[in-house]
């Protein structure tokens, strides 16, 4: 695993979409998965991979919605709930009944500051959904992704939320003094600390993963937070249309991930965490959520570690073998 924070001289910013990132890349021949790749970032990220030729398979939860937004694009879908672990797991035979190797996993589906849900075995509907579903899928996907002739990556979207929590240990379900930032908060650094560790235990077979930081972006994601309380928060104004600083374009925000998915520059490099299609850098406990960079607890080998075994357990995941 790359323990550095070096940057590796993107030609890339903030300021670059998907189509920038993946300009003159053919990916003919490449076969990725993409959670939530029917709406918001997932789409843009679903478009831009199966322009560059790549064959793409959508697991959804809503196949109905996914058909309509993705007609036209020659994308396979299948069914799948990331909170329900039955059906994480039925999805990832179909999966393999369509393919014999992977080359990409993209974690890009997620919730964020929902009411108090209880999902599967009682588990807190945030972490679930954005971590322990993906890496249930994940695990499950696991030989398909060491199968994958020139190594492949898992990319999957934290987000500078992380900063609002570390995992709790003690409680990582919420079972008592619910908070819907807090739990997106630890939902996001699980995802940065799952990178972590799925790179120590792939790169033996060329499995490399990356977190991410997408930017600020509206789409679909702000579902539970109501209009007064995005003009509240300064994002958008009475009519909803965006006014905050340095927001991205939804094709601004998937370039990051296509930029993990597919940079040579990061070949031989994982477990990092990206943002503005580079590698971020390490800040304190305390930088301000907005100034961006990866917080100690979310860049922890030892956390990292920890959350596997915790997530192990949970889902009665088969481990990965290093």
């Amino acid at each position: 695993m790359t323990t550095t924070n070096n940057k590796v001289g993107s030609p890339f910013s903030a300021a670059s979409t998907a189509e920038d990132v993946l300009a003159g890349l053919d990916l003919s021949g490449r076969t990725a998965v993409v959670t939530g790749g029917y709406s918001g970032l997932g789409l843009e990220t679903t478009r831009a991979l199966t322009a560059a030729g790549a064959r793409v398979i959508v697991p959804a939860r809503r196949p109905d919605v996914a058909r309509a937004a993705l007609g036209g694009l020659g994308v396979r879908i299948v069914p799948m709930d990331l909170a329900d672990p039955a059906s994480v797991r039925a999805a990832a035979g179909l999966i393999g009944e369509a393919t014999d190797r992977l080359d990409l996993l993209l974690a890009v589906a997620g919730v964020m500051a929902t009411p108090e849900r209880r999902v599967g075995p009682g588990w807190e509907g945030q972490f679930a959904a954005n971590h322990l579903g993906h890496f249930l899928l994940a695990c499950e996907l696991y030989p398909l992704l060491a199968a994958a002739r020139d190594g492949a990556r898992v990319v999957t979207h934290s987000s500078a939320g992380h900063a609002l929590s570390g995992i709790r240990w003690h409680d990582p379900h919420f079972r008592t003094g619910y908070d819907r930032w807090l739990a997106y908060g630890q939902s996001k650094t699980a995802n940065a600390l799952f990178a972590v560790h799925l790179d120590v235990l792939g790169q033996n077979d060329g499995v490399r993963a990356f977190a991410l930081h997408p930017g600020k972006i509206i789409t679909g994601l702000q579902r539970e937070l109501t209009l007064e309380e995005q003009v509240e928060r300064g994002w958008v104004d009475a009519e909803g249309r965006v006014v905050g600083a340095d927001f991205k374009t939804p094709s601004q925000g998937s370039a990051t991930g296509l930029w993990a998915a597919t940079s040579p520059l990061l070949d031989g490099c994982g477990g990092l965490y990206l943002e503005d299609c580079e590698v971020a850098e390490a800040c304190g406990p305390y930088t301000p959520m907005d100034d961006g960079g990866v917080r100690p607890h979310a860049a922890d080998p030892e956390a990292a570690a920890r959350l596997w075994e915790l997530s192990l357990a949970a889902t009665g995941a088969a481990p990965v073998a290093r």
